[in-house]
């Protein structure tokens, strides 16, 4: 299951794990948006299901994770969540208090509806994979982009608090950072340009030209967290710079790879 799978990098990551075999529930707010992706899905030889839920609304995701079960006949072994938002680019003291607290209920809420609703049947099983996109979680702040920054950050500790929970379950969760990539984030940036700094606006405008991190090295580390390969290892915020080959035979330090801290 792939939250946010109607675009961006939910939707890298749908079409990947389908050209890998993988049955996919297509989550999305946009019929539209879901529609291509399975339509994309389907005309490659792939297999997946359109499910139309809001991640702010935890009761949506409960019936999602019911209907993928019924259709597909069983569980769901890895959950995806890609959902997400830029939230209000302008400083703190500018924005509407509501349009701040709905980025932090998409971004971060979103994720802990989206957990609650499958893992009481990884648990059962004792069986399962979450993977969350935390983007710039790690990051030096951004100026204006506070709502943004503060879920990120949010959920790389929501995920190792989750993940030390579950693991006797034999469920893991990870955060991966999949690195710059050209998303509707990227233009909305660039609108913003006169409210932002200049290296970020900069930054936002190369991504543009050349596309931002592979699309295959984003799948390649997804698809190891996604496998039993990465049992060893869970509430990490793996990059999409690091090695993952080399995670898959290392022992990592209790407090390797947990939230970066800035030095």
């Amino acid at each position: 299951m792939i939250t946010g799978a109607g675009r961006g990098l939910g939707k890298r990551l749908a079409l990947g794990f389908a050209r890998l075999g993988a049955r996919i529930a297509l989550v999305g707010r946009s019929k539209a948006e879901i529609d291509l992706a399975h339509i994309e899905i389907e005309q490659a030889g792939g297999n997946a299901l359109r499910i139309r839920a809001d991640v702010t609304d935890p009761e949506q995701l409960t019936n999602a994770v019911d209907r993928a079960r019924v259709t597909f006949g069983s569980g769901i072994d890895v959950l995806i969540c890609a959902a997400g938002v830029p939230g209000p680019l302008h400083p703190f003291l500018q924005v509407p208090l509501k349009a701040w607290t709905e980025t932090i209920e998409i971004n971060l809420l979103g994720v802990v509806h989206s957990c609650r609703a499958v893992l009481p049947y990884m648990v059962e099983r004792r069986a399962g994979k979450i993977i969350v996109l935390a983007c710039d979680s790690d990051a030096h702040p951004k100026i204006n982009f506070s709502a943004y920054t503060t879920s990120k950050v949010a959920l790389v500790r929501f995920v190792e608090a989750l993940a030390g929970e579950v693991a006797e379950h034999n469920v893991q969760v990870n955060c991966l950072d999949p690195g710059a990539s050209y998303t509707s984030l990227t233009d909305e940036i660039i609108r913003a340009e006169s409210r932002l700094d200049a290296a970020v606006v900069s930054e936002a405008k190369e991504v543009r030209r050349t596309g931002g991190a592979s699309a295959e090295i984003q799948l390649q580390h997804a698809a190891f967290l996604a496998s039993e390969s990465s049992n060893h290892i869970t509430g990490k915020l793996i990059h999409v710079n690091d090695d993952w080959r080399k995670l898959r035979n290392s022992t990592l330090r209790p407090d390797a790879l947990t939230l970066r801290r800035i030095k």
